[in-house]
């Protein structure tokens, strides 16, 4: 049989497992030993089986990941969180559909902090949730605000996303957490019009709050100088080369840690939580890298990659239009996949076919995340939806997802402006590496 015909099934048995239900950290890894032991030997298929784990595990990017996911709990357990939410509340609070606003902005400002998207999302939800609802504000803006913003977390640096895609790509990881923080941001600023514009049009969804005075304003911002230290310290660390992001991240972990310590929010229940938590999300992670690299070694033996990567270059059509089907494929796999899974999944196939098409690795990593971005918030997986739904159980899970409608509407067209104008997203990379 043909090798690469040999890698088309091994695909399509991968797909089948996991819609079985298997886990596709066991599906992968299934599906690649038993195709390489095919191909080259059970033999060599075992073999790999016992030394491709701690060779991967050990490698020094991927320590960046549990750094990366403590830094998020130590920051949770410091407060980090309601103080961002409630600096923002007091200063655009008394906006149309300020509440809402400020949800968005303390989901930037917990994003800074943390690379998981489900944990801003549940984190959020529970401070910001109960307080749109006090003032009546509609379920439908309160817990979509929710769900958006937690997704903000995959694009502003540290992202745990972005690092797979670094190790997966072989591209530089510091690069891509650069690369992501306009993005980031010209995300939060879509999302924060599309509330202001819709509570404009209809008052009803969000009744007004009172402003507060100037003083009180001020007075909040000296909450936030935690996040301020974190996001400058990971961000300008790495920017200016002092850190590679793994110190960048072990750098940042250490400080949250001794400011929890300083406000006296952190006690050994709170540290052994934070501990157990961060193992327990690491392990998960580990386990589908594992599982896919394996799955890489084996679509790599049969050639399927370097097959796709050269029929697409000779396409005879726009490689536009390439780009978008390749984009398409991660809206068809979010109704079944995670975001991880997903990610590292497709990469392996499409990625030499996009980077033999002359697109810049870099602009398509940001591009890929944020289609999985949208994936997270998309029936009928939606991730963030339900990490929502888990705090907020007095709404119907069909309100959430129709509230999270028009911010996916959003999400579309800030895609469409970053294929436009990819500077957008190239341009503070360009500075860094020119530097």
């Amino acid at each position: 049989m043909d090798p690469v015909v040999f890698g088309y099934i091994g695909v399509g048995c991968l797909l089948c497992l996991v819609l079985l239900g298997m886990p596709i950290a066991f599906a992968s890894a299934l599906v690649g030993l038993a195709g390489i032991g095919l191909l080259k030997g059970w033999g060599v298929a075992f073999s790999l089986a016992g030394y491709l784990p701690y060779g991967i595990t050990a490698h020094y990017s991927l320590s960046v990941i549990p750094l990366f996911i403590i830094m998020g709990y130590f920051a949770y357990f410091a407060g980090i969180t309601s103080e961002v939410f409630k600096a923002a509340r007091n200063w655009v609070g008394h906006f149309p559909g300020g509440l809402a606003l400020a949800t968005t902005f303390g989901c930037a400002g917990f994003a800074a902090c943390t690379g998981a998207s489900l944990a801003a999302a549940a984190v959020m939800g529970k401070v910001a949730i109960p307080e749109m609802q006090k003032y009546g504000y509609d379920n439908r803006l309160a817990t979509g605000a929710v769900a958006a913003g937690g997704t903000l977390a995959v694009l502003i640096p540290p992202s745990i996303p972005l690092v797979l895609f670094g190790i997966i790509t072989n591209q530089s990881i510091g690069v891509l957490l650069i690369a992501g923080v306009i993005p980031g941001i010209l995300t939060a600023i879509a999302y924060s019009l599309l509330i202001y514009g819709q509570v404009k049009r209809n008052p009803s969804l969000a009744p007004p709050l009172d402003a507060v005075s100037w003083k009180t304003r001020f007075g909040s911002l000296k909450k936030m100088w935690g996040v301020l230290v974190i996001f400058c310290l990971i961000i300008g660390g790495i920017y200016s080369g002092a850190f590679t992001p793994t110190e960048a991240g072990g750098a940042g972990a250490t400080f949250t840690f001794f400011l929890a310590l300083f406000m006296k929010k952190m006690g050994w229940d709170t540290l052994k939580e934070s501990l157990l938590e961060t193992g327990r999300v690491t392990v998960m992670i580990f386990a589908i890298v594992v599982g896919i690299l394996i799955f890489v070694r084996f679509l790599a033996l049969t050639g399927l990659p370097a097959s796709i990567a050269g029929a697409v270059v000779n396409a005879p059509v726009h490689p536009l239009i390439i780009l978008t089907g390749s984009l398409m494929i991660y809206v068809v796999l979010g109704t079944f996949l995670e975001l991880i899974g997903m990610m590292l999944l497709t990469l392996p196939i499409i990625y030499p076919a996009i980077v033999a098409l002359g697109f810049d690795p870099i602009w398509f990593g940001i591009i890929v995340v944020k289609m999985c971005e949208i994936c997270l918030v998309t029936p009928p997986v939606g991730l963030n939806v339900y990490a929502v739904f888990s705090v907020a159980p007095n709404v119907q899970i069909e309100d959430i997802f129709r509230g999270i409608m028009p911010f996916l509407a959003v999400d579309i067209v800030t895609i469409i402006l970053f294929i436009i104008w990819p500077d957008l997203i190239t341009f503070l990379p360009s500075l860094m590496l020119s530097g």
